[in-house]
């Protein structure tokens, strides 16, 4: 099971951009994928402890991978 966390923030321009890929992966992948998305304005710890300083970024098995929005394809690419 592949755990993906989208780190995200209401004023961020790129945010739904990294959203909707997480998204479409996980309409790809179903069940194989469990996604949150987590807002840093009410979250802001999980942030913290990731070292997150900017928004969006995901993590994929508690792993940060990307910092900025990666395209669903380069997203796709890290989960398998």
């Amino acid at each position: 099971m592949l755990k993906v966390e989208v780190f995200t923030s209401p004023s961020c321009p790129y945010c739904p951009m990294a959203e909707k890929a997480a998204e479409e992966a996980k309409g790809k992948l179903g069940d194989e994928m469990e996604l949150e998305i987590i807002n840093i304005m009410t979250d802001r710890q999980r942030a913290i402890d990731y070292g997150i300083m900017a928004v969006p970024a995901i993590a994929i098995n508690g792993v940060v991978e990307f910092v900025g929005a990666p395209s669903f394809e380069e997203l796709m690419a890290k989960l398998k």
